[in-house]
């Protein structure tokens, strides 16, 4: 049995086809970027459930985000094997578990989304070397537009944040809106 299942992951994939392996490096990378973000999404969301926080549209935001990352990951995890590629998941490190406010989680939040975008970026730059336009396309038609969008709408939140206050009636006021 082993030597059966060492001669299928060492075979080639028939479908692979103008699929570099730094292509293939960046994608698997990104799938654990976004298995890593939709982990400190649920943490947050995590956080702002419990008693002592309760701020339940926070939590609900954060939850949604994390699905997102989630599902991102599944769609290059779909890709990858498309392509004829190997998907290779590494440990993801355990996220911070503590904000001091709603401000500070959703400026760790933007710090995110833009380190996950540059790594979408960066793997364009790949294709457009390597000459794939096919993964140029599915990356352009699947998260460069969202990415920019969820950059904005997180930069959007952390002013509003500012202009209602971190703590009191404002944020609480602020959080109910995110539950409408």
């Amino acid at each position: 049995l082993n030597s059966y299942i060492t001669m299928l992951v060492s075979k080639p994939c028939s479908a692979r086809q103008n699929f570099s392996a730094a292509a293939e490096k960046a994608l698997n990378n990104q799938i654990n970027a976004e298995l890593s973000a939709s982990y400190v999404y649920r943490s947050m969301a995590g956080f702002f459930d419990r008693d002592d926080v309760a701020l339940h549209g926070f939590r609900d935001f954060f939850k949604k985000a994390a699905e997102e990352e989630t599902e991102h990951a599944q769609m290059f995890i779909d890709y990858v094997n498309k392509r004829g590629g190997r998907v290779t998941l590494s440990a993801i490190g355990a996220p911070k578990i503590e904000w001091a406010t709603a401000l500070e989680a959703l400026e760790d939040a933007l710090a995110l989304e833009k380190d996950v975008n540059a790594k979408i970026l960066a793997m364009h730059e790949i294709s457009d070397n390597d000459k794939d336009p096919q993964m140029s396309d599915y990356l352009e038609g699947n998260f460069l537009n969202e990415q920019v969008h969820a950059i904005k709408d997180l930069a959007d939140m952390i002013t509003n944040v500012k202009r209602v206050g971190s703590e009191g009636l404002g944020i609480y006021l602020y959080d109910k809106e995110l539950q409408a």
